[in-house]
């Protein structure tokens, strides 16, 4: 490591092109600027930027594009221009305007290092003044720190982030990360891999949706070959948060075909950014040693001719480059606030449902009992909301997730089981009518007089000692057999149904009020074992509701019985008196327009009355069927009704809250609450993330509120400041 760092050296204002440097400006020295800069980069070295997007900059480009020049130019500091993979990290850069000049560089460990690791990588320090700053020197030994050098490591790149502060009085508010440059074909520095690990380190900060891409373009090469910005365009491809950045613009020939085709790119005229382009005149081989003020005078003298000069002021040059990027920043950070705090508060609320879930350390067989008592009685609550149909608790918002909801998955169930029970719950539909079914109809249709030459047939071969004209009572019990034949099995997938919708309702609380661990453990356990018990009492109620109606004798006592035989042969009368009526009027052949005609009313009656049915055998299997008929309609009513109350919810329903009640997890054995209860190596560690990760969110909540900053506009009064 360096030295012991020299007393900073006094501040000093150089001038350049002819203005005060690095964007001296009263937006660029607010302290409302930086305190909100400020307030992002101490929540990201807190570590929330592994569980919350933040707002940042990135700079990228393919390797020799320019970019170690171009943060050189923006920050005042040499930085290494060796391209061949000198990075394998991800630097932050972070430019403060100070009274006093100063360099803090430090590494912000990654989330896959060790404790032991991350200590030794944050006891990486260094201070110093920017005059006496070897940041090659600093990047080699932060590699070594990182574990890059060492030829026994297997890591090739770092998740860990070199952190260099610079603040100075001349320094604009601005905070940048800098990532490897991209490249394809490996040599002996670097091989095919290392390109495509540089790509997916490049890519998975182009990904974070509130991330700033400054795309770095090299004019020195053939702009199709440069693939920056085919990944920026990927990953933003409305161009909303992508500023391109042309570097090395005097090595185009001058009027030739390259240089007019960098003019349209930067006027944003080919390919197109919201936040447009910006060209940056890098210091040449030759110019290496030479000052700021010489490097900023000489790009400004080649900006001032053609046909450069065509271009905005505000995009051209680094001072107006150091403005831009500072304002973009600052609205990007201002825009994304609210969402930033709404993520948190999100992360946290998920944080302590896991946390929840997996319940305190359980290290003796008490706290594992008690654990699961826990467990059980949020589970006997939200049961017991889904069977009552409650639905209070958050549990059921989810809209993804109706299933949840059990009530109303069961009653809309029930609902489709009686409709069907109306319309396809008879074997064969009896018409009034001549006309039979064509065979498509489910259940199919018969005609009254057809159906009653079928029980013709089987009273013949059912007579007793009936006398003639009426008919064995069994006659009526064989017939509704036949009509109810359907009944067994739309009760039994009614049964299945319901059932599993009770089990999918009960997967999901235990996967709410459990970890995915323990809820399988217990579903394996206890709950599933307790359910296959239900499932069996289920299914032997309704067996013992179905069986009267398909195998016993008929008996009711319920007065529509006869009420609906009355009814269907009153209709039976009324229909055919409407037909003799019409018959006799009109073979009296009343005169039209005869309003008073005379008729004999004794024939009119004795016409009327003579409706007897000579044939005993169709009368009397004209009364079965009207009393089959009438007794099946009161019995599948009486069914519907019996399957709903006495089977679905006395033994499905009702026992469900009861699964994982206090007196069975109390009646379980000892070593059965050990084998579900003690904590596995998984749990242990999901425990430690996710209190890990809530220390993070609370700790950046509680310093967003410390800054005064609200959901709606960070609590800053910061102006837009577009450019």
């Amino acid at each position: 490591m360096p030295a012991t760092p020299a007393a900073p050296a006094e501040p000093r204002e150089e001038k350049r092109n002819g203005t005060n440097t690095i964007g001296d400006t009263t937006l660029l020295q607010s302290k409302e600027h930086r305190d909100l800069l400020d307030v992002i980069d101490r929540l990201r070295s807190q570590g929330l930027s592994r569980f919350v997007d933040l707002p940042q900059i990135i700079v990228c480009g393919d390797q020799s594009s320019g970019k170690s020049s171009a943060l050189e130019a923006i920050s005042g500091m040499s930085f290494p221009t060796k391209d061949n993979l000198c990075t394998r990290f991800a630097t932050e850069l972070i430019l403060r305007r100070s009274p006093k000049t100063g360099v803090a560089i430090s590494i912000r460990p990654g989330a896959d290092r060790t404790d032991e690791e991350k200590k030794k990588l944050k006891a990486f320090k260094y201070k110093d003044t920017l005059e006496n700053l070897d940041l090659g020197r600093v990047v080699e030994e932060a590699k070594s720190s990182m574990g890059l050098n060492n030829g026994s490591s297997d890591r090739v790149f770092s998740a860990d982030v070199l952190c260099v502060e610079i603040s100075g009085p001349s320094q604009p508010h601005l905070t940048m990360v800098d990532l490897p440059g991209l490249f394809l074909a490996g040599n002996k520095d670097q091989s095919q891999t290392d390109a495509a690990l540089v790509e997916s380190l490049v890519l998975s900060y182009m990904k974070n949706r509130r991330t700033i891409i400054l795309a770095v373009v090299s004019a020195k090469s053939d702009f199709a070959l440069q693939q920056v910005t085919s990944h920026a365009r990927k990953q933003d491809p409305d161009g909303t948060r992508t500023l391109g950045l042309i570097t090395k613009p005097d090595t185009l020939d001058k009027g030739s075909e390259s240089e007019r085709y960098y003019i349209d790119l930067a006027q944003n005229r080919d390919v197109h950014f919201q936040l447009g382009w910006h060209v940056l005149r890098n210091r040449g081989f030759s110019e290496r040693c030479q000052s700021s003020g010489a490097r900023d005078a000489a790009e400004a003298e080649f900006f001032s001719t053609d046909p450069w000069k065509t271009l905005q002021p505000s995009q051209m040059g680094v001072g107006a480059l150091r403005t831009r990027l500072s304002n973009v920043l600052r609205g990007q950070i201002v825009s994304q606030l609210p969402d930033v705090l709404a993520d948190i508060a999100k992360g946290i609320e998920e944080s302590n449902h896991t946390l929840q879930k997996l319940g305190d350390s359980r290290a003796t067989l008490r706290d594992q009992r008690q654990y699961l008592i826990t467990i059980g009685s949020e589970f006997m609550k939200l049961a017991k909301e889904a069977v009552d149909g409650g639905y209070t608790d958050p549990f059921f918002e989810d809209s993804d997730h109706k299933d949840r909801r059990l009530r109303a998955v069961i009653q809309n169930t029930l609902s489709d089981f009686a409709r069907d029970m109306r319309l396809k719950g008879h074997s064969v539909s009896i018409a009034e009518g001549s006309e039979p079914s064509n065979g498509k109809t489910r259940p199919p249709t018969i005609s009254r007089a057809a159906y009653i030459e079928k029980v013709k047939k089987l009273m013949m071969e059912n007579r007793g000692r009936e006398l003639p004209g009426t008919y064995n009572p069994m006659l009526v019990a064989q017939m509704f057999r036949e009509q109810c034949q359907p009944w067994e099995a739309m009760v039994d997938s009614l049964l299945t149904r319901t059932f599993h919708s009770a089990t999918r309702a009960v997967a999901a609380i235990l996967l709410h009020v459990a970890d995915k661990e323990r809820a399988a453990s217990l579903s394996r356990t206890v709950v599933g074992p307790l359910l296959q018990r239900i499932q069996r009492e289920l299914r032997q109620k309704a067996e013992e509701v179905l069986r009267p109606h398909i195998s016993g004798h008929p008996i009711t006592y319920n007065h529509y019985l006869t009420d609906n035989v009355q009814r269907a042969q009153s209709d039976r009368r009324r229909a055919r008196m409407e037909q003799r009526m019409k018959s006799f009027f009109k073979a009296g052949k009343i005169p039209d327009g005869i309003a008073n005609h005379k008729f004999d009313m004794s024939m009119l009656l004795s016409d009327l009355v003579d409706n007897t049915e000579p044939d005993m055998d169709t009368y009397s299997c004209s009364m079965a069927v009207d009393t089959m008929e009438a007794y099946y309609k009161v019995s599948q009513k009486t069914l519907i009704d019996s399957i709903s109350t006495l089977a679905i919810e006395a033994f499905l329903m009702k026992k469900l809250p009861s699964l994982l009640s206090p007196k069975v997890i109390y009646e379980l054995p000892d070593s059965v609450v050990e084998r579900i209860a003690a904590e596995s190596p998984e749990s242990v560690a999901e425990r430690a993330q996710a209190g890990e990760k809530l220390a993070v969110l609370e700790a950046a909540l509680s310093e967003l509120r410390r800054m005064g900053i609200d959901g709606d506009t960070g609590g800053l009064e910061v102006d837009d400041g577009q450019v």
